[in-house]
């Protein structure tokens, strides 16, 4: 773990993990503090698209990139409400509210105005749309990585953006040089 929190890094499930919610996921944490964390599911889509989504909110679905977009389960806590995966504006750009910084390049934003933005075709330029999210209370997470549950590594956008879903647990394994396929499925402390 870098330091005691680990926000911008991908947490990634270890095969013994056979939580329905977590198993062979990648969660990005998008928020760690003393108080807690909240990450999101990055490789499990849902079966509905963001076209969806803008219709559910009457929103004019103008900009055909995102509307076949699939929109993702990001866990398993409040899934009716949503959460953006963005870059940050360029200055000058619009901006969105309720946004985190989660790291220089990578942004979360959860209120409705960023979605209707997509819709019109002037939202960013990437982004990903997920329902719910992976919480953790104070110390849990901590306890779940010394337990190995979970393997973390420093985000990498690429995955976050372009690799295909069904192909992220192995590649967020790979920036740390692991083939997760390999591991043993017994854990244990050096």
């Amino acid at each position: 773990m870098r330091g005691a929190y680990l926000t911008n890094q991908l947490l990634v499930a270890m095969p013994t993990l056979a939580d329905p919610n977590f198993a062979q996921s990648v969660t990005l944490i998008c928020e760690h503090t003393d108080k807690g964390a909240l990450g999101i599911v990055i490789n499990r889509p849902l079966p509905m698209a963001l076209g969806d989504v803008f219709d559910q909110l009457a929103l004019p679905p103008a900009d055909p990139k995102f509307r076949e977009q699939p929109v993702l389960r990001g866990g398993p806590v409040q899934q009716d409400r949503g959460f953006v995966l963005h870059p940050p504006s360029a200055p000058g750009d619009r901006s969105w509210d309720s946004t985190i910084e989660v790291s220089p390049t990578l942004q979360m934003t959860t209120s409705c105005d960023i979605l209707s933005s997509m819709a019109r075709g002037q939202g960013p330029p990437q982004a990903v749309v997920a329902l719910g999210y992976a919480g953790w209370d104070a110390g849990q997470l901590e306890d779940e990585i010394r337990s190995n549950a979970w393997l973390n590594v420093p985000a990498d956008d690429s995955i976050i953006f372009t690799t295909p879903y069904d192909q992220r647990w192995q590649a967020a394994a790979r920036l740390l040089g692991i083939d997760v396929q390999r591991l043993s499925h017994n854990a244990g402390h050096a």
